[in-house]
């Protein structure tokens, strides 16, 4: 029986850091990248201030994914996906735990105002 009380569920629109790296894994293509989103928010002396948060993106090809072509630096995309955790060993012996969003959807986007 699959619990369906419980969610995993990340969506994000921001600017895509830097190309993405391509590889394969068995017939599947992976794409992977940076994602910058953005919020504005006024600091304890009334200044607007502006804070960068960097998100790990793994996309695999398929339904709903762009075209990777389409995936540089810069570009403004819209996604759906959930977290995951994944762990490994670094090369000093020491466990490392790194969160990223697969994306489950994935498209371009058009911020409103940008003139784009």
């Amino acid at each position: 029986m699959i619990e369906t009380e419980f969610l995993n569920r990340v969506e994000l629109r921001g600017r895509v850091g830097h190309d993405p790296k391509v590889f394969s894994i068995g017939d599947a293509q992976v794409a992977r990248f940076s994602l910058a989103t953005n919020e504005a928010f006024r600091g304890k002396n009334g200044e607007l201030r502006e804070e960068t948060t960097w998100h790990n993106i793994a996309a695999w090809a398929g339904r709903n994914i762009m075209d990777f072509k389409e995936i540089r630096k810069g570009v403004f995309v819209s996604l759906v996906g959930r977290l995951r955790n994944n762990r490994y060993t670094a090369g000093d012996g020491t466990e490392k735990t790194v969160i990223e969003v697969v994306a489950g959807r994935l498209e371009p986007f058009t911020p409103a105002g940008s003139g784009i």
